[in-house]
């Protein structure tokens, strides 16, 4: 039982319903319905995609745990590899087996076509997050880059359940892209404490990001829709960055980390509600409680 609870930690549960969110929030800009059919078969592509979703978050971080195995016994000792609850060679295998869950998951949201751009999305998902977990994050300038590519790999993964809709929202890819960057600038101050400069810098980067999303929801008609859901996103990333920015101190820089992760949750019912997918915003919005009490049981990073 042990054993199994410390690969749940490995994958970080609260972040996949996280990465969850992205897909839905793909599904409501791709304007996928189910024409009020909410049987299995209509809902299979959805389905295919979170299983997606769920392998190759889970495995990407995962991985990085593998990575930083030799890191992790100094600064956090606590975690499954470090601590001897898992072995890194049964570590390893876990990634392996979830990315490659992902990428066959993907590979069937379009029968008949093994090389959709489902797969493609899924392949590049996972190549950019091992890339992260290896080399990316040693980057000063393009880690937090390529740590955004894989959240906007996977918001287009979920848009890709009707590829063309990739062809006329593929600029909203780089919206998670920045989002991220901001939170991995961030999270270099969780272990020895940040700096304020970089701090100031990811409050620029949110507010681009929030003002992309009242363009776009204005744009489709749907301005007053988004509101309440950006006024709920600010609420939860301010609050603890404004302290972090007071006393950037490696605790409260984790909390600023923390909230903008789950935050994700919010932002992506705010997408979906900008395309007037409201019920999906909503149900989206239902992932938030889920991901936070799962925040309490594992580590958020």
């Amino acid at each position: 039982m042990k054993k199994v609870v410390g690969m749940l930690r490995l994958m970080r549960l609260a972040n996949i319903i996280t990465a969850i969110a992205d897909i839905l929030a793909g599904v409501a800009i791709a304007g996928f319905t189910v024409n009020g059919n909410w049987n299995i078969q209509q809902l299979q592509p959805v389905l295919l995609l979170v299983i997606s979703t769920t392998g190759l978050y889970g495995g990407g971080v995962v991985f990085n745990d593998v990575f930083d195995a030799a890191l992790d016994k100094v600064e956090r000792p606590e975690r499954p590899i470090p601590s001897g609850l898992i072995s890194k060679g049964a570590a390893t295998s876990l990634g392996a087996i979830l990315l490659l869950i992902g990428i066959v998951a993907a590979s069937l949201v379009h029968p008949g076509n093994l090389f959709s751009v489902s797969t493609i999305l899924a392949i590049v998902t996972a190549i950019c997050a091992l890339v992260y977990d290896k080399w990316g994050k040693h980057q000063s300038l393009f880690g937090p880059v390529n740590m955004g590519l894989c959240r906007g790999a996977n918001l287009l993964l979920g848009m890709s359940i009707i590829p063309e809709a990739i062809t006329d929202h593929w600029y909203l890819g780089f919206i998670p892209v920045v989002y991220i960057a901001a939170i991995t600038m961030i999270s270099r101050g969780e272990v020895h404490g940040g700096k304020r400069t970089t701090l100031y810098a990811a409050v620029s980067l949110y507010l681009i990001v929030i003002a992309s999303i009242i363009a776009v929801a204005f744009t489709n008609g749907a301005g007053w829709q988004v509101v309440p859901f950006v006024l709920l996103f600010g609420i939860m990333i301010f609050p603890p960055l404004r302290k972090a920015i007071r006393q950037p101190a490696g605790p409260l820089i984790g909390k600023a980390v923390k909230a903008g992760v789950i935050a994700l949750i919010i932002m992506n019912a705010a997408w979906a509600a900008a395309f007037g997918m409201i019920y999906l915003a909503l149900l989206i919005l239902v992932l938030l409680p889920v991901s936070i009490g799962l925040a309490k049981l594992f580590a958020v990073t």
